[in-house]
């Protein structure tokens, strides 16, 4: 039986204004792009077509349709129960990246592939790295621990000739390693990014996992579904994601001539103040936090720098000036 017809906004208006997604998703449109799409889309509840969020291979598909249409990327595909993310909130944090070079470039949005951007964690999705080079032609370089999202991240980027070799994958060998054993100290990276682990242990990951399935739902689901949306790494790590952003602060330190812009996304407002706190021992120069929101959910993304204004103007200068096209 339907229920009483919502009433849906025109636009996403808590998304960036540049993102693609801020529309209800056609899906017409989509499955005219992929033609396997249709076969998970359905009515919902109040009459409107959608998928199944709680199914893996639904969102996925969804994945492979909105990567085609608006990234232009014919092949696309993820090991079973590796991390499948929401499109729409990857492109938030590019967007907002791109804000933050164009604050320090006199307005103007750097873009081309002198632009470098470093992913950490970057997944057997290669999502970042596919919308980065999408929307502004920044190159980037991906790094993860898991050889099979290395393969697969690789494969993504081998199988779609428009990424060319816009994109290069490496493998972290130490776990305990965020930067060292990626970056050289010779290899200038504009911005690093990171989606970091969201829990501190795998039992705080099955209840948030439980948790999801039930909001999608509507109904009780008592057991967890192991691996649902996300190997151990992607979900977590010991002492959650606190802990991993703190030990981020402390490595970004050792190459505090090397990176413009270090950030990350912080899911937990409660994480903000002690890594405030980490970032004033580390003698962090400049820290900014942007707000950003999809749906229901608010997150932000956390930026530090280590560069005094002088290095700052000297960097864009040097690296971002012949860069100037988008200015919006």
């Amino acid at each position: 039986m339907l229920q009483e017809k919502k009433e849906h906004p025109k636009e996403k208006t808590r998304l960036h204004p540049r993102n693609r997604h801020r529309e209800r998703y056609d899906f017409g449109l989509l499955i005219a792009s992929c033609p396997d799409l249709k076969q998970y889309v359905k009515l919902n509840l109040y009459g409107d077509e959608s998928v199944d969020f709680a199914d893996p291979e639904a969102v996925k598909m969804l994945n492979k349709a909105l990567l085609k249409h608006f990234y232009n990327i014919d092949n696309w595909d993820i090991p079973p129960h590796y991390l499948c993310p929401p499109i729409p909130g990857r492109a938030d944090y590019i967007h907002y990246v791109a804000d933050l070079l164009r604050s320090k470039n006199y307005g103007k949005i750097p873009t081309g592939d002198k632009i470098k951007i470093l992913d950490i964690g970057v997944g057997a999705n290669c999502v970042y790295p596919i919308i980065g080079n999408k929307e502004y032609g920044w190159s980037f370089m991906g790094s993860d621990i898991d050889q099979v999202a290395i393969a697969s991240a690789n494969k993504i980027v081998a199988s779609n000739p428009l990424l060319g070799e816009k994109i290069e994958i490496r493998l972290q060998l130490n776990p305990k390693d965020i930067f060292y054993g990626i970056m050289r100290k010779e290899e200038p990276i504009d911005v690093s990014i990171c989606n970091p682990p969201f829990h501190a242990s795998l039992a705080e990951a099955q209840s948030g996992t439980m948790r999801k399935l039930n909001n999608l739902n509507h109904s009780k689901i008592t057991e967890p579904l192991l691996n649902f949306g996300g190997r151990q790494h992607e979900l977590w790590c010991d002492g959650g994601e606190e802990r991993f952003v703190h030990d981020m602060i402390g490595q970004s330190r050792q190459f505090l001539d090397s990176c413009f812009w270090f950030t990350t996304l912080i899911s937990k407002q409660s994480n903000l103040k002690s890594a405030y706190q980490v970032l004033k021992r580390a003698e962090a120069v400049e820290v900014e936090t942007i707000p950003m929101g999809q749906g229901n959910k608010t997150s932000r993304m956390l930026a530090w720098t280590f560069l005094e204004p002088d290095q700052q103007k000297n960097w864009a200068h040097s690296r971002w000036r012949i860069q100037n096209v988008k200015s919006k």
